[in-house]
């Protein structure tokens, strides 16, 4: 009870002004949560306060198109998040009345929620006794008492998990929840933690044992693909251009420039008689450009996407009818919109 007390009289303390710790509404918590994951607070702020602002209620989000919902993500990244917070919207409006699940074992069906998001809403919404594990609890726990089991191993999530939840204030559960996070956020920092000013440094087994910077212990398991693309930006005579929804991947129901994918990178030649090429521009003249002199790569977790933009001036068809002034309508990836932006600035 100690290590909560002396967490949550710091956090009382120190906390950050969040708009959505002004609140206990649980679609506001959720839709936090879910921006929040993988997402900086400073980044994820903005994405609030315009779903807020445009889907100020559950219903509201329901009854918007998958569309809509992602033109708004656009740029945040991890869209699968989008696409689930959307899906279990429509789900509790539907499916459910419109009753948002009370309870940690109810809340964990929800499409896109795991134990951390459904321990958040349930401790903060409703002060169910359910203990938060993330990344920033992770790295308070294991510094703390000098825990080097892996964090990302079956055994580590169990055992950390177990441990958060013995320390749990079951009293003030939502509370302690917040503080421990923020405690990891803002003093228990992955590189140059605030040791010197801790509240907790007097007990702490890393800080002692000078093991700050080998804890927490993780599995390094990504391993990085690279993939080769070339997007066809289409530039008729008469100012139109194509743009397809993809239907897989990552960014599924994005929009994007026609896309040729390649084992390697290729040069124009190579372009112009790949069998893609072809089929799109048959019987049309063209003229081809490259836009981007060095290539462009776009770093994912998992991925790094090796990019070139050709831009291919060609006759009017009835397969390009897009306008360029109504391109920015279209949800799309951070790849694509900087390309857009760069190019009708050019």
């Amino acid at each position: 009870m100690k290590f909560s007390n002396q967490l949550v009289l710091w956090y009382l303390s120190n906390k950050r002004d969040l708009p959505w710790r002004a609140t206990v509404n649980p679609y506001k918590i959720w839709l936090s949560e879910i921006i929040l994951q993988q997402t900086r607070v400073d980044q994820g702020m903005s994405y609030y306060l315009k779903f807020i602002e445009n889907f100020p209620t559950i219903n509201e989000l329901a009854s918007a198109s998958e569309e809509q919902v992602l033109k708004l993500w656009q740029g945040l990244g991890y869209y699968s998040r989008a696409r689930n917070l959307h899906f279990s919207a429509k789900y509790i409006v539907y499916e459910l009345n419109g009753e948002f699940p009370l309870t940690y074992n109810e809340l964990i069906k929800l499409k896109g929620v795991g134990d951390y998001t459904a321990s958040a809403i349930a401790s903060i919404c409703f002060n169910e006794a359910t203990a938060v594990v993330d990344g920033n609890v992770y790295r308070v726990l294991s510094r703390y008492f000098g825990i080097n089991t892996t964090i990302n191993s079956t055994k580590g999530i169990k055992e950390f998990k177990q441990l958060a939840q013995q320390l749990l204030d079951s009293k003030n559960s939502g509370t302690h929840n917040q503080a421990v996070m923020e405690f990891g956020a803002r003093m228990c920092k992955p590189q140059n933690p605030e040791c010197e000013t801790c509240p907790l440094s007097n007990s702490c087994v890393a800080l002692d044992k000078k093991l700050i910077k080998e804890l927490p212990v993780k599995e390094k398991k990504i391993t990085i693909k690279k993939r080769y693309f070339n997007y066809l930006v289409i530039q008729t005579e008469d100012n139109r251009t194509k743009i397809v929804k993809r239907n897989k991947g990552i960014w599924i129901n994005l929009y994007e420039f026609p896309l040729i994918e390649t084992q390697s990178e290729i040069e124009e030649n190579q372009l112009i008689e790949h069998e893609k090429f072809e089929e799109l521009f048959e019987n049309i003249s063209t003229s081809i450009k490259l836009f981007n002199k060095d290539i462009i790569v776009h770093k994912l977790s998992h991925q790094h996407i090796y990019t070139k933009f050709w831009v291919v001036n060609t006759q009017s068809s009835e397969d390009f009818t897009l306008s360029w002034d109504t391109i920015r309508k279209y949800p799309v990836s951070s790849l694509i919109d900087n390309f857009i932006n760069e190019y009708k600035t050019h």
